[in-house]
């Protein structure tokens, strides 16, 4: 992948991290979100309407507890486990992105999403695998 390419990626996931996708600037006007969440799909085009959804998605601080990317012939395929606490809650999610970087730009973002995961979901989905909850 180019540097822009990287620097691209880097930014949308340090945004994401950082819970301030009001300050990312990584999509084009023309950018398409296609978006698999539970029981549902979407799209969203244009930077402010993925802005806006992901503001939504990535409102909290939050850390990688799993972290991996894969650089693409024109882009990454980028997928996480990610935590944070939302008014005093642990929660967690998982998300897979392709996403298609053009001119320093994320012009596709096509995310699936497996949900957003309070502690009390996070504890019964270890149990039911036969894990100790962690605390």
């Amino acid at each position: 992948m180019a540097g822009s390419e990287q620097d691209v990626v880097g930014a949308f996931l340090a945004a994401i991290e950082a819970g301030s996708m009001v300050d990312c600037d990584v999509w084009t006007d023309t950018t398409v979100l296609d978006a698999t969440v539970p029981n549902w799909r979407f799209r969203r085009v244009g930077a402010d309407a993925v802005r806006a959804e992901y503001s939504g998605w990535f409102a909290d601080p939050a850390s990688f507890e799993r972290l991996r990317r894969f650089p693409t012939a024109d882009g990454a395929v980028v997928e996480y486990t990610l935590t944070w606490t939302e008014h005093g809650v642990p929660h967690a999610a998982h998300h897979v992105h392709l996403l298609t970087v053009r001119d320093g730009r994320i012009v596709e973002d096509t995310v699936v999403c497996g949900g957003r995961w309070p502690a009390s979901l996070l504890a019964e989905m270890e149990e039911a695998a036969g894990e100790p909850a962690s605390s």
